[in-house]
């Protein structure tokens, strides 16, 4: 029997310890850190095949689950698991091959959307041509203009697998960068986390937003509640941050989100006024207005441009990485829209006692573990 559920009801990812598993992959997984950090079952195989039965890589739940807990490993951890398991051979491998097929996949999914291979010179002119021919629905005007507050809720919940960590995956840049590009991001990651104010760091004011809102706050509290293309939005800025051989791709995501960020920021703070909302809940969205209109500048030139002029090479990534983060925006925007258009909910239905039994099954090490 399952139910969807409201966002202020919905049961706990981070607050029980780790998530709940979606399939045998990370239900695998979720057991193998549950012991010590010896030799793990060979995951990697077992991978392998369900990478090549899955249609959409990055709409299977399984799969992105299993990474998003690979990836969290190497931001804050999971309660209980021991640290050591970050680097375990047996989950590097394991974490390699679903990274391979989430970034094949994009790849994929970007490959009509990208101009031809401009000159160095032209990245910013570039970048602002893949901006403005993005076709994404529009979900801060869809909320600023009509959303209700259970619609606010539900886009916060989603956003809220990054936000709440926000700035961290591309900040793994930065030892990857030298002169002005690394300089230029620094300047941008300095504002993300507050100038040195803890208060004002944009992570701390998404969670003001969520408390505004009626939701739970506390790190990874929605994992189990948001589908599989909402943690594969997710992992892809983790993908691209831990690679230094994706450090174009890094760039490029983030130029295209400080390129698209400050006036849909305006609209869905003055949707939530529209709705009563106080300014601790309207502050994370109204902070971006104007951080991110200078921002925008930074990442186009300072950190995109001149990145692409000192490392030709890389000017396909940077172009892969913008067009990335706007392409699987746009299908989390599509999945919303229809969603709520449907009367309904894009969140997960909660997961009711009799189903754990079946997760008990899949948690028994055998035949997954074998190459």
């Amino acid at each position: 029997m399952q139910r969807r559920t409201s966002p202020s009801e919905s049961t706990a990812g981070r607050a029980g310890g780790t998530p709940q598993a979606r399939g045998p992959l990370s239900a695998q997984l979720l057991y193998v850190l549950g012991e010590d950090p010896t030799p793990a079952p060979r995951l990697a195989a077992a991978a392998r095949r369900l990478v090549a039965g899955s249609p959409d890589v990055l709409a299977d739940d399984d799969l992105q689950l299993t990474l998003l807990v690979l990836h969290e490993l190497h931001h804050q951890g999971w309660p209980g698991v021991d640290d050591h398991w970050e680097w375990h051979p047996d989950l590097v491998a394991l974490a390699a091959v679903l990274e391979d097929a989430t970034e094949q996949a994009l790849r994929t999914l970007v490959a009509d959307r990208l101009p031809e291979l401009p000159d160095p010179a032209d990245v910013p002119d570039a970048l602002g041509a893949v901006v403005r021919a993005d076709d994404g629905p529009s979900l801060s005007r869809r909320l600023a203009r009509s959303g209700t507050r259970e619609q606010y809720a539900e886009y916060l919940v989603h956003r809220s697998v990054y936000h709440l960590k926000e700035a961290d995956p591309h900040t793994w840049a930065i030892p990857r960068l030298a002169g002005a590009p690394k300089a230029a991001l620094v300047e941008i990651q300095a504002d993300e986390y507050g100038g040195g104010r803890p208060e004002w760091m944009h992570a701390a004011l998404f969670a003001d937003a969520m408390r505004g809102l009626g939701l739970d706050d506390r790190y990874g509290r929605y994992v189990d509640d948001v589908p599989a293309l909402t943690l594969a939005w997710a992992n892809t800025m983790t993908l691209f941050g831990l690679h230094r051989r994706l450090v174009g791709a890094a760039v490029g995501h983030l130029a295209a989100l400080e390129m698209t960020s400050s006036q849909p920021m305006r609209r869905y703070g003055n949707g939530l006024r529209r709705l009563g909302l106080d300014e601790s809940t309207t502050r994370f969205f109204d902070e971006h207005i104007e951080a991110d209109a200078v921002h925008e500048q930074i990442a186009a030139h300072d950190l995109a441009g001149r990145l692409a002029l000192d490392r030709p090479e890389l000017v396909a990534d940077i172009l892969f990485g913008a067009a990335a983060a706007l392409a699987i925006d746009a299908a989390l925007g599509t999945m919303l829209v229809t969603a709520w258009d449907a009367g309904g909910s894009a969140l997960r239905p909660t997961v009711e006692p009799l189903d754990r039994a079946l997760q008990q099954v899949w948690q028994q090490p055998v035949r997954l573990a074998q190459d």
